[in-house]
């Protein structure tokens, strides 16, 4: 957004600053790096990075926050000061700052933070190539469908895209520009952004609590670990999954917040057992609303589900209202039990707040019967008399009495 120019200053993307906290008498040690936990003696040991100087403090309770660390692409030449990363703010400012002498740019990664920087640089006046290594663009959340969708947006706004594309190599050109080497071709851009994966940054419980075999912190519904008296919470932990009722690694930040949360409110008394989450999000992308919750059908498939899809795609509400909009909707529901396991949306009209209903349905295990005939409010300027989820529903239904042979 910043990039893009939405948000002017990136200072204000932070949601909280510490003067509130020390107002609420929250005792604020910024700027120190955390050395060493010691679980058994309850001790922490930190260094002031302005004077270096160390300092012992004790805790009675402790909740580790420490978010995640970026994972770097094994690629030739990614030291390269031209490849630049993109997680942090300041790498976000750095790497506004840069691309304003610079106006090709490639972008690495097509998951959300990999499309939206192609967005920004594109609103920016840049020249734009975005490189993804796997088959489509936004993998992980939505199905080929809506990721065929979002890839013909990005390429009508100017983008570059190519998909199932391994970059190999950075390397210098004469003419100080950068050239990026691929399996079958070179590209000469004049920087490159990389939206990397994030892993999540434990170690300095290693060996002192539960860890998950990919780094992540182990907890209960409680946000407790193994160890009482340590609480985990956000980027640095797991969730439970409900569409697979497994243990997942999903560094969102609507978990952190959550999750966070109950640590706070569990630290000393068991009060909130974590609902566990259905990974539900979105973005705004050139003025259409991708949101997502749930499984997609190929992850459902992977979970062992029975799993089909519909896809919907029609007006929000009646043709005789003066303005209207196409909605798309890929709903994923298990054969067997009926139940509804994911949806996926796409639409220039405001859809982010279906993704939320989806993800109740998922949450309290409804059907595609339930969420066919479920209550929804009625008004032409919303909506038709049955609403769009309704609308998914009642196609998937149909298709199962066609599958079935059913009167």
């Amino acid at each position: 957004m910043h990039i893009g120019g939405a948000v002017k200053d990136l200072g204000d993307v932070f949601y909280a600053i510490p003067e509130e906290f020390v107002k609420k008498g929250v005792h604020m040690r910024m700027q120190h790096d955390v050395i060493k936990i010691d679980a058994q003696a309850h001790t922490i040991l930190a260094q002031n990075l302005k004077t270096r100087e160390f300092l012992h403090d004790k805790y009675d309770k402790l909740i580790m926050a420490t978010g995640s660390r970026t994972s770097i692409p094994v690629i030739a030449g990614i030291e390269n000061p031209k490849v630049m990363l993109c997680k942090t703010c300041n790498q976000a400012h750095h790497l506004s700052e840069t691309s304003k002498n610079n106006h090709k740019i490639a972008v690495l990664g097509g998951g959300y933070a990999g499309v939206e920087l192609a967005e920004g640089f594109v609103k920016s006046g840049h020249e734009v190539v975005l490189f993804q290594r796997n088959k489509q663009l936004l993998d992980e959340y939505v199905d080929a469908t809506i990721s065929d969708r979002v890839k013909k947006l990005l390429e009508d706004n100017h983008v570059n895209v190519l998909t199932g594309t391994d970059v190999t190599r950075f390397s210098d050109t004469e003419d100080k520009h950068i050239k990026i080497s691929t399996e079958n071709s070179e590209y000469i851009v004049d920087m490159v952004a990389i939206s990397p994966g994030v892993l999540p940054q434990s170690d300095l419980l290693k060996g002192q609590v539960n860890i998950a075999k990919n780094g992540a912190i182990i907890t209960n519904a409680y946000m407790q670990t193994s160890d009482p008296n340590i609480f985990a919470a956000g980027d640095v932990t797991e969730i439970q999954y409900n569409p697979t009722l497994t243990s997942k690694y999903i560094p969102l930040a609507s978990h952190a917040v959550r999750q966070g949360t109950l640590a706070g409110m569990n630290l000393f008394k068991r009060r909130r057992k974590s609902m566990g989450s259905q990974a539900t999000s979105g973005m705004l992308l050139f003025g259409q609303t991708i949101a997502c919750t749930g499984l997609t059908l190929d992850a459902a498939k992977e979970a062992n589900y029975d799993a089909h899809h519909v896809f919907f795609e029609s007006n929000y509400r009646p043709d005789f209202m003066p303005t209207n909009t196409k909605i798309n909707i890929e709903l994923v529901y298990d054969r067997k039990s009926r139940r509804v396991l994911g949806a996926q949306f796409m639409s220039s009209h405001e859809v982010a707040q279906s993704a939320n209903t989806v993800s109740v349905i998922i949450q309290n295990n409804n059907t595609i019967d339930d969420l066919a005939y479920v209550d929804m409010l009625f008004s032409p300027n919303f909506d038709e008399p049955f609403n769009y989820l309704n609308l998914v529903a009642q196609k998937a239904i149909d298709k199962e009495i066609d599958y079935w042979g059913m009167d």
